[in-house]
């Protein structure tokens, strides 16, 4: 497998919102992203933007840009469903949630572990949902096990 362009994770992920502008500033104040890139069109709206934590990103685009379909939806235009939920490793669980907290984000699921057994892994964590209805995981590895490093397959 050839390793993927220069400063890109091998995956990354868009989501799109009814006021990415907004979004963005929120994610980056509420849950600590940091803004790599943003591109607005001559009406505001956000064309293409790059948000970074640590070395992982993520696309944030509004959900209606002109000349482009319309299949683009934020949790808010579906009754709240979704499609995807987004993990995110922490140093420090609870105080991300705390901060999160104080900038408006609901808490879905409170700061718990989950021990995966002595051979495996133990997380804590805690699950948040954003102004628009997108859901998040936020961990911390609390403890390491003989197969946390196995992968399918080896």
């Amino acid at each position: 497998m050839k390793p993927s362009p220069k400063n890109w994770p091998r995956i990354s992920s868009s989501l799109y919102y009814q006021d990415a502008a907004q979004a963005i500033d929120w994610l980056c104040t509420a849950f600590g992203f940091a803004v790599r890139l943003k591109i607005e069109n001559d009406q505001g709206r956000i064309e293409h933007s790059e948000l970074e934590y640590g070395e992982g990103l993520i696309m944030v685009g509004d959900t209606s840009i002109a000349g482009k379909p319309g299949f683009r939806k934020s949790p808010r235009a579906v009754s709240g469903g979704n499609t995807q939920n987004m993990m995110v490793f922490v140093d420090d669980a609870d105080a991300h949630c705390a901060h999160a907290r104080e900038h408006g984000a609901k808490i879905v699921v409170e700061p718990h572990t989950d021990d995966y057994g002595d051979e495996y892994w133990s997380d804590r964590s805690y699950e948040a949902e954003d102004p628009e209805g997108h859901h998040w995981w936020f961990c911390t590895r609390v403890k390491e096990g003989a197969k946390s490093s196995a992968r399918a397959g080896d």
